[in-house]
């Protein structure tokens, strides 16, 4: 009988982990994970299958097994293939910087204020991840 590492929560899952199909090859790689911890409601996760490619969306119900630094599911690489876009949810209010200091906090709130127009732009329904966020998300990965 082969040996199967714990099972470990879903809230334990970081950017960067393998993802499987159930016949053992290798899907891609955690992009972001879909819940609310507070209320410990697991929703799903954004898959990256290339570097800057577009995250696919694997509901929660199709998660068979999550271990330490990999996420098993339950579907084929069939089924994998069908896999719909990662939608990111509408963004529901904009954060304006604070610009009252002098130059230094003048440029950083200018910073922050394009950051948040590049990366994470206010949107009023789901939308697909641009590409600086796929970047960024990247780089993430390569880093966890």
């Amino acid at each position: 009988m082969p040996l199967v590492a714990d099972p470990v929560s879903w809230l334990m899952i970081r950017p960067g982990w393998d993802v499987f199909a159930v016949d053992g090859t290798k899907f891609g790689e955690i992009d972001l994970v879909a819940g609310d911890d507070t209320a410990d409601i697991f929703d799903g996760l954004a898959v990256a299958t290339s570097a800057l490619g577009e995250p696919r969306y694997v509901a929660a119900e199709r998660v068979a097994r999550i271990e330490d630094g990999a996420v098993h599911l339950s579907l084929t690489s069939e089924q994998l293939g069908e896999l719909d876009a990662y939608l990111e949810p509408a963004t529901s209010a904009t954060i304006e910087p604070d610009s009252k200091g002098g130059i230094g906090e003048t440029l950083s709130a200018d910073v922050r204020q394009l950051e948040g127009t590049v990366f994470a732009p206010t949107q009023r329904h789901e939308h697909r991840m641009n590409l600086w966020r796929r970047i960024a998300f990247y780089f993430r990965r390569r880093a966890g």
